[in-house]
């Protein structure tokens, strides 16, 4: 698969290490641009860079991994007919405030969805922290396997990225479609709290749409 990461932060940069491990090819791009980018060209050996254009152009399925206040700033049309991987989370500290999330009016996945179309959008990887990524990726069979989060409407693009996650040593728990994605948001039980597939099932089922974990509790 060649999958185009548009934003080379830290959850980009673990998901291309993982990616390029399970044999797939990787694209990562920032906003600045390639030239900007000698760090990746250096420490991730075998991943390509190039712009957020050239990136999406050259994926199969794209990881958007960009401060969420920023996803207006991605053209719709250079996502056209992809399946885009949304890893943002809604942080008001740093995002500013958007009051149809604040009122809990929608989520941020349909935000992004409505922005883009023409794009079959799959909320996945904003549930588990960068630095975790690497750590607790397991192959196939393992035991203490972590189980990550999926939600798409879109059934088809939901299960080729429940492949991939497998593929980057994660089992996925398909938690509905975007409208239903509130449950593996900041702050609900889900997020970033470490499950096995039957334990994220019932942090998702215990989520409340109004109430908020303690800030700061899933860091560990």
């Amino acid at each position: 698969m060649r999958i185009g990461i548009i934003g080379a932060g830290f959850i980009g940069r673990a998901v291309a290490q993982l990616a390029l491990a399970a044999g797939h090819k990787v694209m990562l791009s920032n906003s600045r641009g390639a030239q900007t980018m000698s760090s990746v060209r250096s420490g991730i050996l075998g991943c390509e860079v190039g712009s957020a254009e050239e990136a999406a152009r050259f994926a199969d399925v794209v990881l958007l991994a960009i401060p969420f206040a920023h996803y207006l700033s991605v053209p719709a049309q250079w996502l056209q007919g992809k399946i885009v991987m949304d890893a943002n989370n809604y942080y008001p500290d740093r995002d500013g405030l958007f009051p149809a999330l604040d009122r809990f009016e929608t989520t941020t996945s349909r935000l992004l969805a409505e922005h883009l179309p023409g794009s079959r959008v799959v909320k996945v990887f904003n549930a588990i922290l960068a630095q975790d990524l690497e750590k607790d990726a397991r192959g196939s069979g393992a035991t203490d396997r972590r189980a990550l989060p999926v939600a798409s409407d879109d059934d088809e693009a939901k299960s080729m990225v429940s492949r991939l996650l497998d593929d980057l040593g994660y089992d996925a728990v398909d938690a509905g479609g975007l409208d239903e994605s509130w449950r593996f948001e900041r702050a609900k039980p889900a997020y970033c709290i470490p499950f096995d597939a039957e334990g994220l099932k019932r942090a998702l089922a215990q989520a409340e749409r109004e109430v908020e974990v303690p800030e700061g509790a899933w860091r560990r």
